[in-house]
């Protein structure tokens, strides 16, 4: 745990107050869960939840099959971090910081395709210099909410994404947020 140096009192509600630096910096929006925690030396933890981390073997799961059926990378990302990855090396994207490119697909809702012909490559983590030649990413809703987004990408050139990896992306995205739902 680190300190922050930040001290808040408990109202008579039992109410504490998060710094604005902290809620922006760990992108804690007014609505958004916490999950708390209880630590051996007395001490509380709060964590941003992510409901999509419970699916987690879930979504690796098909995560890895969407990529061995179509053979391109595959990321499932929550709001906040990339959770499962497929067709590359995990060390390179795993837990890493969705970029706020990647967040505002989320917040919009709406699937996108990028690439060659299209729109510019989004960086899917936060200094993310890779050009992708091609990607499609669709957000996850759940109970009305972007709860996280599926990336299908590309790094070969010339690799032109459709309409079938945007079929693909969006289902799998429907799907998942329909595994939240229940």
């Amino acid at each position: 745990m680190k300190a922050t140096g930040i001290v808040r009192r408990i109202d008579e509600l039992g109410r504490v107050v998060i710094p604005k630096e902290i809620r922006r910096t760990l992108r804690i929006r007014e609505g958004d869960p916490l999950e708390i925690f209880t630590d051996r030396e007395g001490g509380i933890i709060l964590k941003k939840y992510s409901p999509i981390g419970e699916l987690s073997d879930f979504s690796r799961e098909y995560a890895e099959s969407l990529q061995m059926s179509i053979g391109h990378i595959i990321l499932i990302a929550d709001n906040d971090n990339i959770i499962n990855v497929s067709g590359t090396q995990k060390k390179d994207y795993m837990d890493k910081k969705v970029s706020s490119e990647m967040g505002k697909v989320m917040d919009e809702r709406k699937a996108v395709i990028t690439g060659e012909g299209a729109n510019k490559s989004i960086p899917v983590y936060e200094d993310d210099d890779i050009v992708y030649s091609s990607q499609v990413i669709a957000p996850i809703i759940a109970a009305g909410d972007a709860i996280g987004a599926v990336a299908i990408l590309s790094k070969e050139k010339g690799e032109n994404f459709g309409e079938m990896e945007l079929k693909l992306a969006e289902t799998a995205a429907i799907f998942l947020g329909r595994q939240m739902e229940e």
